[in-house]
Formats: structure tokens, sequence, C-alpha cells
């Protein structure tokens, strides 16, 4: 009796394991607990390299600052120059850059300035829904490889149309790291410092800009603009290596690393622990594997064809969200007046105020204020305790502030009156950064938090700064005066304000220990607690 108990026990622990890999698909070691429920444990998931989370959070803020800086490059008037300009006697003058030496009119530059964000609006859902099947820090690096790859194009160009083919190609190698570089950090960061810490992941948007502003100068001086491309390309070479090179690692809401496939949909996934025990109690060998075999071939069908299905309800459940709409749509008014800044910013200022050295202007003061406005705004939302209501009154407050300062300084006649006062409108606005994408990534479950950043990115760039650089640049070609074209344009921050208020009184429960995947299990809703990346304990 006592040899068959033991028997029985072990079919039973057998059989239950067949059901469980079947489902989840995990190739750990899997015990049984009083519930029924698979305790997974995978070292190379607690311990995937020798990273820390401090040394993660430092490389990808490097990423994200060569990024930037290439946006702020092109828009530099070193790189960007100037076009050609013909007297009524036909005499001409030749221009500088890339606008010179392409004879780019205002429309055709502020084209090429957006060109990017087409390659990123295509290609970022579709790395998110990549990450379902491909682990997430791969595609971060086989973005990189393309962003390389298609800077040294930018360089390379003959024309308008191949220099825009190649700006496309640049926002398809960045969409991969813009949707889940920031999943990433929020899984690795200390609870009470995520604003923080995102806060300094999105420092580097507008330190990226202000660096490259100040680069693009100092290129367009000493060598012609094209080594402004080949050069970032070389600092970027690095982490192209590190990405395919380093042992990936796991983002909360997927399947751990050494899965084949990423955790199937819910509706296959969610499965009754009564169920299973029912089923451990008439399940023979025989059956076991043959079952084995026609679930392993029905999922690996359905993972195919209902790929696009399951894309599709995972949009569904963005777009109802209240929550996660309003948020978009303040975010997209405030890139809207961002993204035309970052562009035009320089070539204004050297117009209204006839500033000799507008690049270097402009970059400072964005470094400075992009600095203590990006990690300010996370440490005061961590200060005011990190909740979803808190964030929208952050981001209301801050952008209809930082919006009365710039509207005031472009009203104002004197140069220093008008630095001092865009100071502290910029520093304001930067404030948002890290609150608007808290927003994005935990109004959202874990599983949908790449999707969720890829689709913010998707709609702040397709109804923001990609149509805001070439209107305005149309703006300027008919009332032919940069004051009125600034004024018009910092207006629109006033409805992002308005927009982010009506979200604090919007019901926001944080949604970042939900996970859909993992059957609402609380002991594996415990287990995903703990960080991916563990820093070096003090005690060694």
């Amino acid at each position: 009796m006592g040899e068959e108990n033991t028997k029985s026990k072990e079919e039973t622990k057998d059989s239950t394991s067949v059901v469980i890999e079947v489902v989840a698909e995990k190739e750990t070691d899997i015990e049984i607990g009083q519930m029924g429920v698979p305790e997974i444990t995978d070292s190379s998931t607690m311990n995937p390299s020798w990273f820390t989370p401090k040394r993660l959070l430092a490389i990808f803020c490097v990423i994200n600052l060569i990024n930037y800086l290439d946006r702020g490059a092109i828009a530099s008037n070193g790189v960007n120059g100037s076009r050609r300009i013909c007297t009524n006697n036909g005499t001409c003058t030749g221009g500088s850059g890339i606008q010179g030496q392409f004879d780019l009119n205002n429309f055709e530059d502020g084209v090429i300035s957006s060109a990017f964000m087409v390659g990123l609006l295509v290609a970022s859902p579709i790395f998110a829904s990549l990450t379902k099947r491909v682990n997430p820090f791969r595609l971060i690096g086989v973005g990189l490889l393309v962003w390389t790859a298609a800077v040294v194009g930018c360089g390379s160009s003959w024309d308008f149309w191949s220099i825009s083919v190649f700006r496309m190609l640049v926002g398809v190698g960045e969409a991969s790291f813009i949707s889940l570089a920031a999943p990433f950090i929020d899984d690795n960061a200390p609870a009470t410092q995520r604003t923080a810490w995102l806060g300094l992941f999105y420092m580097c948007i507008p330190v990226g800009y202000a660096i490259g502003y100040i680069y693009g100068g100092l290129v367009g001086k000493h060598l012609p603009w094209r080594w402004a491309f080949w050069i970032e390309a070389m600092l970027m070479v690095p982490f192209v290596i590190f990405g395919f090179v380093m042992k990936p690692l796991p983002l909360k809401g997927f399947a751990p690393i050494g899965s084949k496939k990423a955790l199937p949909p819910v509706e296959t996934a969610a499965c009754d622990s009564k169920d299973v025990q029912k089923a451990e109690s008439s399940i023979t060998p025989d059956e076991v594997k043959i079952d084995r075999l026609n679930v392993h071939e029905a999922s690996k069908s359905g993972s195919e064809g209902n790929g696009f299905m399951r894309f599709l309800k995972d949009m569904k459940v963005l777009w109802v969200d209240k929550v996660y709409v309003v948020n978009v749509l303040g975010y997209i008014s405030y890139n809207f007046v961002v993204g035309a800044y970052s562009y035009w910013g320089p070539k204004a200022g050297y117009n209204i105020y006839n500033m000799e050295n507008a690049d270097m202007i402009f970059g400072g003061i964005t470094v400075g204020c992009g600095l203590v406005g990006t990690i300010g705004g996370g440490l005061l939302l961590d200060y005011m305790n990190s909740t979803i209501s808190n964030a929208f009154k952050l981001l209301s407050a801050s952008t209809f502030l930082g919006a009365i300062f710039c509207f005031s300084a472009f009203c104002f006649k004197r140069e220093i009156l008008f630095l001092v006062f865009f100071a502290i409108g910029e520093l304001l606005i930067f404030a948002t950064q890290a609150p608007v994408n808290y927003v994005c990534l935990h109004c959202v479950k874990p599983s949908l938090r790449p999707l969720s950043m890829a689709m913010s990115t998707v709609a702040i760039h397709i109804f923001g700064d990609v149509p805001s650089s070439p209107l305005v640049g149309v703006l300027q070609d008919h009332v032919k005066n940069w004051r009125t074209t600034a004024l018009s344009l910092t207006s629109i921050l006033f409805l992002a304000a308005a927009i982010w208020f009506t979200g604090i009184f919007l019901h926001s429960p944080d949604k970042f220990n939900e996970d859909e995947t993992e059957h609402n299990h609380n002991e594996t809703n415990n287990a995903n607690k703990a960080p991916l990346l563990n820093e070096p304990s003090n005690a060694a």
C-alpha cells in the first residue's frame, strides 16, 4: 500500500507538471503547492547577468541621450544650415548645411525633421507585439543596429528624398528602444523611487536635444555637416554589440528567459486549479503523451492565427481606458509644442533677438532646465506619493504655469527678459516627463506596458510633433513673423494643461501588480514583485 501511494503521488505530480508545461510552456523546475499553483524558480531570472539596476539605468540613459542628440543635431544651425538667398538682380549667396546643399524650403526642411517619425510610428506597435514571442531585450539590440546603419545613411545621403528615407529608418531603429526601455526601468527601480528613475531616463530627452544643438554647431564650424551623423553612429556601436552579447533580461508580464515562446493568451492560460486536480486523476501515461502533442500543435497554430486578434484585443483595452486616453491626449498637445520648439527654437531666437550663438544659448537653457525640471518632476511626484491622480495634478499645474512663462517670454523685446522667462517656462514644462510616462506604465497591466508605451509614442508623434514642425514652417512662410508664430504655438500648452486637469477626477487604480498571464494567484503575484536585477550584497 505504501509503494502504491508513493507511485500515485509521483504520477499525480508528473501529470500536473505536464499540464502546466503545456499551458505555460515554461522550461523551469515546477513544484506543486497546496493549491496546485506552480512555484517557478529560475536562478537565471533572479541573477541574469553582472548587471545591477543602477548600471542598467545608466546604460539606457546614455543610449537615450545619443538618440536625442541626433534629433538636436539635425535641428541645429550648424547641421541644418540655411537656404540659398537670391536677390532681384540675380545674384545668389550660397547656403549652408543640409538646407543649403539640397536647396530646401522651410516646409521640406520641416519634413526632414519629422521623417524619422514615420518609421517610428510604423515600427513601434510591431516591436511591442513581438515582445510576446521574442525576448524584449534582444529586440532593443535589433533596433539599435537598424538605427546605427540608418544614421550612417543620413551622412551619406545625396538629395532630399534619400535623407528623408534614411531618417524614416532612424525612426524604425529607435522604436524598439523607446517602447521597451521604460518598462525595464520601471521593473527594476526601487518602489519608492520609480518616478525619480523615470525622471532620470527622460531627462535625457531635453539634455540630448540641447547637447545636439551644441554638438551640431561645433561640427558645422569645423567639419562638413555629414560628419555629425557618422560620429553619432560610432558612438552607438558599443551599445549595438552590448544588445546582442549581453544575456537578455526578463520583463514583467512576459515569459521568463529560456522559454521558447511567450505566454499564451489569457483565454487559454487561465486554468482553474480544481480543473487541474480533476484532470490529474483521470489522465493515463499514454493519454498524456497524445494530449501533449495535440495541445502543442494547437497552441502553435493558434499563436500564429490569433496573434493579430490578440493585438486588436490589447488595443481595445488601451483605447477604452479613460485614464490612458486622457493622458495621451494631453501628451499630444504638449508634444505638438515641444516638438516645434526643439526644431524651430534656435532659428526663431536667431531671427527675433538676433542671437549670434542661438544654438549654444538654446542648448544651454535646455540642458539646465531639462536636468532640473525632469528630475525635479520625478522627485516631486515621489514626495507627493506616486499615484495616478497626483500625477495628473502635477501635470496640469506644471504645464499651465510653464505656458504662462513661455508665452510671456515671447512678448518681451529685450533678450535678457526673454531668456529668464523662457528658462523658467521650460523648467516647468519639462517637469511633466516623468509623471506622464508613469501614468502610461501604471494605468495598464504589466503585460500591456510595451504596447502602452508604443501607442503613446505613436499618438504623440503622429498628432504632435510630426505635423507641428512642417505646420509651423507653413505658418511662418505665411505670416513672416517669428514672434507671432511662436506665440500661436505656445498657446496650445494651455490646452494640454486643461486636458490633464480632467484626469484628476477619473477613477485611476494603479495596475502595476496585476498580471493576466499569471492566473491572478497571490503566490505568483508576490513572486513577480521580486526585482529582475539584484544589487550586490553589502554583506559580501
